[in-house]
């Protein structure tokens, strides 16, 4: 049984080792922004210079790459949360995904697929509500894909063909 002393002299002893070791169990659930990992081994109490080595040595051997990090999470959150790209980035950059990749992640995703996603979503919602008032629906149906971050122009479109207005 290991004491708390037992790991601070292990940490001490080779702290590369253990840093690495638990960058991989971090990385192990699901895929990570080199910046989430970053953090991860600083919050656990190592130094920032063996944080960027271990980090820089997990990038080389391909167990960590941002920019298909950025790509994994899109699609994720395209297809469970149906999201928007607005929301996507925002959620990227708050995992400290550089610009660059975000644009190019963002970049890929089609705006037609996109429009057809908004779609879906407000087609299950109006269903849902078509009992009720135009005006109740209309409230609901567009404050599902406010939520969901689709700009104005898609949403009047969407709201526009499910309600079948001019």
């Amino acid at each position: 049984m290991k004491t708390k002393l037992g790991n601070q002299l292990e940490k001490s002893a080779d702290p590369y080792s253990e840093a690495e070791a638990i960058a991989l169990n971090a990385l192990a659930p699901r895929a990570r922004s080199r910046a989430e990992l970053h953090t991860h081994l600083l919050k656990r109490g190592f130094d920032d210079g063996i944080a960027h080595s271990v980090l820089d040595h997990l990038e080389l051997q391909g167990f960590l790459n941002d920019l298909e990090f950025a790509k994994i999470w899109s699609e994720s959150r395209q297809r469970q949360k149906k999201l928007s790209k607005r929301v996507i980035a925002g959620e990227l950059r708050t995992k400290g995904v550089s610009q660059d990749i975000i644009d190019e992640t963002i970049e890929a995703i089609d705006d037609e697929a996109e429009y057809q996603m908004a779609l879906d979503l407000a087609s299950k919602k109006y269903r849902s509500c078509s009992h009720l008032e135009p005006e109740v629906i209309y409230r609901r149906v567009h404050s599902v894909l406010a939520r969901k971050g689709f700009d104005h122009s898609t949403t009047a479109k969407v709201l526009r063909e499910i309600l079948q207005k001019p």
